[in-house]
C-alpha cells in the first residue's frame, strides 16, 4: 500500500508498504479515510526540526477511518463502524493513570535508552502512522462515530480532543473573556472551544488577513493584527481597564504577550508547541499579578466526548479544514499550508 514515510528532517518519500494485519486479540484493522496534516508534521518537515520524529516510520496521526476487521477479543467495535483513532492512548493500567494523570502514562512515555524518550510512542511521529491505506491498532485506542459524520471533518478529532482537554483546565465560565494568541487551525478550535463555553469576548490575535477572516466565522467577537495594533491597550480597553480573565497560547513562544493581557489572577494556557522557544519571562509580573498557568498537551481520555462534540454541530467545523488532497499529492498540501495560503488540509487514500 502506497505511504508517506518520514525519512529525515525536511524529507519525506512516497513508498510502499506491507498491509498490515490482526495480530493479537485486541487488534482492529481500520481503513483510513482521512488525515490531516498537523502543524507538529510541518516542524518535523523542516531542517533544522522543531519537533522530532523517528526515521523510516509512516506519517500522520490525525486520523479517522473504518472498521474492516476486529480481533477475537474485541466486543466493542465491528466491521463498518465508522471511528476515530487516539494515536496516543494511555495504558490506563500505570500508576499516573490509575492516579488521574494518564498525561503522563508511564507506558506510553517509557522509552528511555532512545533518542526520543521525553516524547513518547505517539502513532505517525514514533511509530507507524496513517499517512497509508489501513492501519491496525489496540481497540481501547478507537471510537466510534457517528456514520454520517464526513470524513474530512472526523480528521480533526485527535486537535479537538487536545485543545477540549487542555482547555477544560481554565474553567471558561458564561460572561468571562477570552484571548487567543494565533489563529492557526487549533487557536480556531479554542476560540470556538471558548465561545461555546459562554465565553462574551473572544479577541483573537493572528498577523494573516486570511487567518482572521476565518477567526471571525470560529467565534472570534474582535480580531488583532499584532503586528500593526497593541494587543495590550486592546484587550484592556475591552475589558475597562482589567485586562481578560484567560488567555490562550497557541503559538509556542508568546508567554510574555499572555501575561501582558491578562487581569490580576487571571489564567494562561500554554498549548502552542515549539521545542526550540525560550522567551525571556518577567517573573515578577507573574507574582505581581498572581497569574495562573496550565500547560496543555495531548488529548487524554477525551476522544469519546470529541466524538460527541463533533456529532452534535455545536462548532463550526467546516470553516477549520480549507482543502483535501489524495495521498500522491501530499506534497502540495504541505506547500499550501507552508505559504499560508490553507488552514487544516486533510489527505485521503486513493489506493485500498
Amino acid at each position: 500500500m502506497k505511504s508517506i514515510i518520514f525519512k529525515k528532517p525536511g524529507v519525506f518519500a512516497y513508498e510502499e508498504r506491507e498491509k498490515p494485519h490482526i495480530a493479537a486479540g485486541d487488534d482492529v484493522l481500520i481503513k483510513v479515510l482521512g488525515v490531516g496534516i498537523c502543524g507538529t508534521d510541518l516542524h518535523v518537515l523542516m531542517d533544522p526540526p522543531l519537533h522530532p520524529a523517528r526515521p523510516n516510520i509512516i506519517f500522520g496521526h490525525e486520523y479517522c477511518g473504518e472498521v474492516t476487521e476486529v480481533g477475537s477479543d474485541v466486543t466493542n467495535l465491528s466491521p463498518g463502524d465508522r471511528v476515530i483513532v487516539d494515536p496516543h492512548p494511555p495504558c490506563g493500567h500505570c500508576r499516573h493513570c490509575r492516579s488521574d494523570r494518564p498525561e503522563m502514562c508511564t507506558t506510553l512515555y517509557s522509552q528511555q535508552g532512545t533518542p526520543y524518550a521525553d516524547h513518547g510512542l505517539t502513532r505517525g511521529l514514533f511509530t507507524d502512522g496513517a499517512l497509508t491505506s489501513y492501519t491496525c491498532v489496540p481497540a481501547h485506542s478507537v471510537y466510534k462515530i457517528a456514520p454520517q459524520t464526513p470524513w474530512r471533518i472526523a480528521a480533526l478529532a485527535e486537535p479537538l480532543s487536545c485543545v477540549g482537554y487542555a482547555i477544560e483546565k481554565l474553567k471558561i465560565q458564561a460572561g468571562d473573556t477570552v484571548c487567543v494568541l494565533g489563529a492557526g487551525p487549533m487557536g480556531l478550535l479554542f476560540a470556538s472551544m471558548a465561545k461555546a463555553n459562554g465565553a462574551v469576548q473572544v479577541i483573537v490575535s493572528e498577523p494573516h488577513q486570511y487567518r482572521r477572516e476565518k477567526a471571525k466565522k470560529c467565534g472570534a467577537t474582535k480580531t488583532v493584527d499584532p503586528a500593526r495594533e497593541n494587543l495590550k491597550e486592546i484587550c484592556l480597553s475591552a475589558t475597562h481597564g482589567l485586562g481578560v480573565d484567560h488567555c490562550i497560547e497557541a503559538v509556542g513562544q508568546l508567554l510574555p504577550a499572555a501575561l501582558d493581557v491578562i487581569r490580576p489572577g487571571g489564567k494562561i494556557l500554554m498549548f502552542g508547541h515549539d521545542e526550540t522557544a525560550a522567551p525571556p519571562i518577567r517573573l515578577a509580573e507573574i507574582v505581581r499579578k498572581e497569574a495562573q498557568i496550565f500547560g496543555g498537551f495531548l488529548g487524554k481520555y477525551y476522544f469519546e466526548k470529541t466524538a460527541r462534540i463533533i456529532e452534535s454541530k455545536t462548532l463550526p467545523l467546516e470553516e477549520i479544514v480549507t482543502h483535501t488532497f489524495p495521498l500522491s499529492q501530499y506534497r502540495q498540501g504541505l506547500d499550501l499550508l507552508r505559504a499560508g495560503k490553507a488552514l487544516k488540509v486533510v489527505i485521503y487514500p486513493e489506493e485500498y
